[in-house]
């Protein structure tokens, strides 16, 4: 069970139908994923935090700090897709 979830929705005085709206899901989807019966996908999770204006971390019980992440001023490269890219370089001009 996501207590964070369920507590933040309730602080807001929201009926879980009302969250499902806005996330375009049902209510017994929205439910699925406050219980814990069904696992929340990543796009839910970053819609639900902009919503609380909270962090993933927050929802996901992993910290008792509720404020979000400052935002990033630019968009830097990740480690991943340079690691990606580096990869994808190497195997073309291994091909060719």
């Amino acid at each position: 069970m996501y207590r964070h979830i369920r507590d933040l929705r309730e602080d807001f005085d929201l009926r879980q139908r009302e969250v499902a709206e806005h996330l375009k899901c049902s209510q017994r989807s929205y439910s699925d994923y406050e219980n814990g019966r069904t696992r929340i996908p990543t796009d839910v999770l970053i819609e639900l935090s902009r919503f609380y204006g909270t962090s993933v971390d927050y929802l996901l019980d992993l910290t008792e700090e509720r404020e979000p992440y400052p935002e990033r001023e630019e968009e830097a490269e990740s480690p991943l897709q340079a690691t990606g890219d580096q990869a994808c370089n190497v195997a073309e001009q291994q091909g060719s």
